[in-house]
């Protein structure tokens, strides 16, 4: 027998293998066998994960510095992770996204669902932005780069190492450029038939939010002839695509005075400057003072950051989208629709659910829910994983 280039990590009796064997990507240190070898290896490292009966299960990566110590990433033992390893799995990923959209914008590699534990890459035309959120892929940061450049021709490829899961996996916060200059101007997109503004270097995540393609679609539907409000807006995601439906007027309210600024770039770029507004400030306080002016929308729309980003924080989260729900209902005209966002992973669809309708009813008004939303077939999900289906939006009509 030739004897195995990669360390090896193995389950404790008890543990799970069921699962792995049936798609399962993590393996977490308490269903391993961690001695003082496997405890010293370094972040990232590639090992083979073996069942309590020694047999092979697949390569995965191994971190264990963090509670998920190993990740599924190649079921063959005797493949070598490479630049052509990368290449076949960018390229699978890339058919589909090329089938699904007409223009190069849209998310690549949506991590576990893609094949790539850990690894976020969303393109904007001729740029790729990487988030490298596991070790593993910082130390094969050089064979990933060379093969999403190889696989997809951009010019430019640019490091985000912002996220709260990087630090979980014990790594940095510099962003970096892997391949050509960084863009000294936001990239325009078009989705929906409206214009967005991405800073690719100083905004959040990746610059955009493409898993509410559908959802921004959805609600420009319900928006032909309505008064628009966009809470917690961004960049103008819903309220740039309801002017696009046809609203006769969209008001983004942001805390992000520069988020706001790209928001105001995209109308113009769009020719929506003259029905769109923006207001800065806290969402909830915004909401109050709108309340007390007695503003009142054909659409309002709530899409926040996780308010419940774990579990150790749902109860509290659950409880503030319940506020929201309160607070944003009182605003909507009889007969008009409330949209209730969460891209809390932690709270799934049922307890969101529960909290906004009921949110609904303190605030003494009733609705039917017409639609649930989920995020785009670019952010696809993976079954054996909850955590990969964390956006639910609510769409009721009051």
């Amino acid at each position: 027998m030739i004897a195995s280039p990669f360390p090896v990590l193995r389950l404790k009796p008890k543990a799970n293998a069921r699962a792995i064997r049936h798609g399962a990507p993590w393996v977490y240190d308490n269903e391993l066998v961690l001695d003082r070898r496997s405890k010293s290896l370094v972040p990232g490292t590639i090992a083979v994960l073996e069942d309590a009966e020694r047999r092979p299960m697949g390569l995965v990566a191994a971190n264990p510095l963090s509670r998920i110590t190993a990740r599924m990433i190649e079921r063959d033992v005797s493949v070598e992770i490479d630049q052509a390893w990368f290449e076949r799995k960018i390229t699978r990923a890339l058919e589909l996204r090329t089938r699904l959209f007409d223009q190069p914008n849209y998310r690549l590699i949506h991590a576990e669902a893609d094949g790539l534990p850990g690894l976020v890459v969303d393109r904007f035309g001729d740029a790729l932005v990487v988030q490298p959120n596991a070790a593993w892929l910082e130390l094969l940061l050089e064979p990933l780069s060379a093969a999403l450049q190889q696989v997809t021709g951009v010019s430019t490829i640019l490091k985000n190492a912002a996220g709260r899961t990087r630090s979980l996996e014990g790594l940095d916060d510099k962003n970096t450029v892997l391949l050509g200059d960084a863009p000294d101007a936001p990239i325009m997109v078009s989705m929906n038939g409206a214009s967005y503004a991405a800073d690719l270097t100083g905004g959040q995540k990746t610059g955009l939010f493409y898993d509410q393609r559908p959802n921004h679609a959805f609600a420009a539907r319900l928006s032909e002839g309505a008064d628009v409000l966009d809470v917690f807006s961004h960049v103008g995601g819903f309220g740039l695509a309801a002017l696009a439906g046809g609203a006769t007027s969209a008001l983004c309210v942001d805390g992000s005075a520069p988020a706001l600024a790209l928001a105001e770039q995209g109308a113009a770029e769009a020719g929506f400057s003259d029905r769109f507004a923006t207001r800065k400030g806290d969402a909830f306080d915004v909401l109050e003072a709108l309340g007390q002016e007695g503003a009142q929308f054909d659409v309002v729309i709530c899409d926040p950051p996780a308010f419940a980003p774990g579990k150790a924080k749902l109860e509290v989260g659950l409880r503030a989208y319940e506020r929201l729900a309160k607070m944003a209902a009182p605003l909507v005209k009889e007969g008009g629709y409330l949209v209730l966002c969460s891209c809390s992973h932690a709270a799934d669809l049922g307890k969101f659910r529960f909290a906004c309708t009921r949110g609904i009813g303190r605030a003494e008004r009733a609705g039917s829910l017409i639609h649930t939303g989920f995020a785009g077939p670019d952010h696809p999900l993976m079954p054996q994983l909850a955590e990969s289906g964390y956006l639910k939006a609510l769409f009721y009509r009051l």
